[in-house]
């Protein structure tokens, strides 16, 4: 019999384990599973934009709190009793009962807030054992969250008419601002609202819920919520006439959190007034390139100090739906141009090759068929690195990319965080620092602004969108005194004012770089102040070419146009001891060499010390009078002076003395008198090697060879030899035509004196 007993109550306990067992896990975690809408706000919580759900609802993320207004109305509303009841509260369930037996009808439910919680997340048929369910699972839930969690569940799925779901929707969608800036006829409208959504219709309705919300005003006042001049006014206020639409602030951003956190709240780094006003500015732009047929630009501001992204412009005109205006073209990768020339210029600095006023060649050259061409398709013969990163020129470009090798300019490049150029070193060759690789305006923009980051002595870091980010060291870092020494260069850029800038005190100092496509198919312009980091594109997102489409006449005057509308700042510091000082020739800009006669103390990279001395003086033996050279046989006995003579090769004398009047070319030797191992000649075209394509003419014959050679005797005449045939004689403009078969050839000329040139090209089909 005893058996028996221990034997029905272990089975009664099992029961009941069992029974905690399920009410313990009868509440499924999480409660709800409806898919929830892209919502986006500025670095202050003010919303950006939003995209609708997967499932076509209005449903932002879900709160965490309850606005004291919304709270107020809704448990003066729906459950007085909230905050004293364990999820069901049997009195309402009585007068529920009583009211619908009386009525014959259903005409209360007497369900808590947190019952109406549980019917939101199941989402089934309302019926006697549905309501059973959801009073055991109301009160499963009020051991598992508090009562601020609850209300905060209901807020957020409570319906609110027509697609709209949830307090945060609700209120952008019907008042336009956030539930945290409802007034009182607001938060009441939006309490009562869910009991009955269907009420929120533009054309019936209105005036139950008028009416259901003036009652709910009229119970709070009485409450004491509110004084009498606040209810008179809340009195007033009139019902929504109909959902507004979102705000469509930085919306290329919005529809990119789309895609990349769909559903879930993101609060970007953006500054909602400084947002407005580029849209602005990038709109009035829009529309004067339009009339050039130019219809897309991209703007990123990066506030340098934080490495926040403060303003994100993807393009211009969102609403179209014509092809190109949908994209953001701050992600898409176009050709560089020359915006990548000042990496180069630094990783040279910084390795110790380069000094920022050594001459490098300007002159024509053609290396394996590759025949760059400046801009303005002019030869300075030399110019000093600096100007040549100023100007921006192509040739000078290409040899320092030549010396510096362009493996390992590539991988430069991928560690600052241009990750497009992601093809072998071979695939681009030297094109790489014209334009032969593309790359986005949101790398490019980063890459510039970690430059100016190591300035303010700050980690550098990708640039960040979200204000929640943890940020993670850069795989490559700046050197500060190397990006001073380019930042000291690119500052020099004449800028799109007619105006002398450097003249004015009050103008803002920017390191800026400017870059066009093949084509004209792509202009940028990128700037950095010790405050902000702007990039710039214009062009056509599909691709298409525009004359002046350039991005010193575009993009440029966009970029000043932002600095003008930012606050302004001082430059920046220079590095302290990042620099030695050094003797450098004032004419040539490398290090002082034997023969170097004007010197500049300079400051320079420790590194710099390591370059070649001047090359370019000479000391030669001059007559007397300085009107010819001496060969030594010839000083004997004879009156003569030696001096230290500044000389270029033949070709970048050739250029240069047409830009620089004070150049003095070498005298002529003193008749008999020999020569010496400086060469007087020197081809300009072809250079050595040349693979050269003629293309057809209209009548299908190939097109002439124009061979150019430079002398430093003005007066020298020149015999021109093809192949070992002679061809012709110049003089004062040696520049002949050829018509040359395909394949290999040789050229040789002879001048007057004795000496000889030569050089071999390839004439390809």
């Amino acid at each position: 019999m005893r058996g028996q007993k221990d034997l029905a109550r272990g089975f009664v306990l099992l029961v009941l384990a069992a029974l905690v067992l399920a009410y313990v896990f009868c509440l499924p975690k999480p409660l709800f599973h409806a898919p929830c809408s892209t919502v986006v706000t500025d670095r202050n919580g003010a919303l950006l934009g939003a995209r609708i759900a997967a499932d076509g609802q209005w449903r932002f993320p879900p709160r965490h709190t309850v606005p004291r207004k919304v709270e107020r109305c809704l448990l003066a509303f729906e459950d007085r009793q909230f905050y004293r009841h364990w999820g069901v509260n049997p009195f309402a369930l009585c007068r529920a009962f009583w009211q619908n037996l009386r009525a014959g009808r259903v005409v209360s439910g007497g369900s808590t807030l947190s019952m109406q919680v549980i019917r939101l997340a199941r989402n089934k048929p309302r019926t006697i054992r549905e309501k059973l369910i959801e009073i055991l699972l109301a009160t499963r839930l009020e051991f598992r969250a508090s009562k601020k969690e609850i209300l905060a569940m209901y807020v957020s799925h409570a319906p609110f008419g027509g697609n709209v779901v949830g307090l945060d929707a609700a209120a952008w969608r019907y008042f336009g601002h956030s539930a945290d800036e409802l007034s009182w006829a607001e938060a009441a409208l939006l309490a009562v609202l869910p009991n009955a959504p269907s009420l929120m219709h533009p054309a019936k309705g209105r005036a139950a819920l008028l009416d259901k919300r003036n009652r709910l005003l009229a119970r709070l006042y009485k409450d004491k919520a509110f004084d009498a001049s606040t209810y008179r006014l809340a009195l007033t206020e009139p019902l929504p006439a109909k959902p507004q639409a979102l705000p469509q602030i930085a919306p290329y951003l919005v529809d990119r959190f789309y895609r990349e956190r769909p559903g879930l709240y993101s609060r970007s780094t953006i500054d909602r007034g400084i947002q407005q006003q580029v849209e602005a500015l990038a709109e009035r732009w829009g529309n004067m390139f339009e009339r050039s047929d130019i219809r897309n630009l991209g703007i990123l501001v990066v506030d340098l100090p934080s490495d926040q992204v403060i303003a994100y412009c993807g393009n211009v005109h969102h609403e179209r739906k014509e092809e190109g205006y949908q994209v953001d073209v701050i992600r898409a990768p176009r050709s560089t141009g020359s915006i990548l020339k000042p990496f180069l210029y630094y990783a040279l600095l910084q390795e110790g090759s380069l000094l920022p006023g050594m001459l490098l060649p300007d002159v024509p050259v053609n290396i394996n068929g590759f025949a760059p061409q400046n801009f303005d398709r002019h030869f300075d013969g030399a110019v000093p690195a600096a100007e040549a990163l100023a100007r921006s020129l192509n040739v000078p470009a290409v040899h320092l990319l030549q010396r510096y090798g362009v493996p390992k300019f590539r991988d430069l490049l991928r560690q600052i965080g241009l990750h497009t150029i992601n093809r072998p070193a071979s695939d681009y060759g030297l094109s790489l620092i014209l334009g032969g690789a593309e790359a986005n305006l949101w790398d490019v923009t980063n890459a510039y602004a970690q430059m100016g980051r190591s300035l303010l002595h700050l980690p550098q870091r990708p640039v960040s969108l979200l204000r929640a980010d943890t940020a993670k060291a850069a795989a490559y870092a700046f050197r500060p005194g190397a990006v001073w020494q380019t930042f000291d260069a690119l500052k020099e850029l004449n800028r799109p004012e007619e105006i002398d800038w450097r003249s004015i005190s009050s103008m803002q100092t920017v390191a800026w770089k400017t870059g066009t496509s093949y084509g004209f198919r792509d202009a940028w312009a990128v700037g950095v102040t010790p405050r902000y980091a702007i990039g710039v594109w214009v062009g056509n997102a599909s691709g298409e070419g525009r004359p002046g489409l350039v991005g010193a006449e575009t993009a440029g005057p966009v970029l000043f146009d932002l600095f003008n509308l930012l606050p302004s700042s001082s430059w920046f510091e220079r590095p302290p001891g990042a620099f030695v000082e050094a003797e450098v020739c004032r004419q040539s800009g490398y290090l002082k060499g034997r023969f170097c006669t004007d010197v500049d103390t300079v400051l320079i990279l420790p590194a710099g010390l390591k370059t070649e001395a001047c090359p370019f003086h000479h000391l030669v033996t001059l007559t007397a009078d300085g009107k010819y050279r001496l060969y030594a046989h010839c000083a004997r006995g004879r009156a003569s002076v030696q001096k230290a003579w500044f000389v270029l090769p033949p070709v970048w004398e050739w250029y240069y003395k047409q830009q620089h009047p004070e150049y003095r070319p070498l005298p002529p030797f003193l008749p008999g008198c020999g020569e010496d191992d400086i060469k007087p000649m020197q081809f300009i075209y072809p250079p050595m090697n040349a693979h050269i394509r003629l293309p057809k003419q209209l009548n299908g014959s190939r097109a002439a060879l124009t061979v150019e050679l430079a002398h430093t005797n003005p007066d020298a005449t020149v015999f021109w030899h093809l192949d070992n045939h002679y061809l012709t004689q110049t003089r004062d403009f040696h520049k002949i035509t050829l018509h040359p078969a395909p394949g290999e050839h040789h050229l040789t000329a002879v001048d007057e004196d004795g000496n000889v040139v030569s050089t071999t090209f390839f004439i390809q089909l």
